[in-house]
C-alpha cells in the first residue's frame, strides 16, 4: 500500500515579518482616496524621539497643504496630509536626515 503525505493548510499571516523582534522599523507612507478626487496621505512609523507636530508644521509649509496628527489605537501617532504627497514626504524625510531611504515604504495606487 502506498502512503500519501498530506499537508494540512495553515493560516498565513501577511504581517508576520513585521511582528518579528528583529524586523526593521519602516516608515510607511500611504495614500487613501476620500471622496471623488480627494486624497489623504498618511505617514506612520516615525521615531518617537521626533516631534511629529514640528515635522507636520514643516511639511505643511513646504508643500502648501493642510494636515494634522491623529492618535490611532494600533498605530500610535500618524501624520495626515491633504492630497497625494507621497513622493514629496519621502524626499523631505530623506533630505532632512530623519529616515534613510531604504527604510521608507510607499503604498498606494
Amino acid at each position: 500500500m502506498v502512503e500519501l503525505e498530506i499537508q494540512v493548510p495553515t493560516t498565513f499571516d501577511p504581517f508576520s515579518e513585521a511582528k518579528d523582534s528583529g524586523a526593521k522599523d519602516y516608515v510607511h507612507i500611504r495614500i487613501y482616496q476620500r471622496n471623488g478626487k480627494k486624497n489623504l496621505t498618511t505617514v506612520q512609523g516615525l521615531s518617537r524621539e521626533y516631534s511629529l507636530e514640528k515635522i507636520l508644521k514643516s511639511l505643511k509649509k513646504e508643500f502648501c497643504c493642510n494636515g494634522n496628527v491623529v492618535q490611532d489605537k494600533e498605530l500610535g501617532k500618524v501624520i495626515q496630509l491633504q492630497g497625494d504627497q507621497r513622493k514629496n514626504v519621502q524626499s523631505f524625510l530623506v533630505g532632512a536626515n530623519l529616515v534613510r531611504k531604504d527604510l521608507i515604504k510607499i503604498h498606494g495606487f
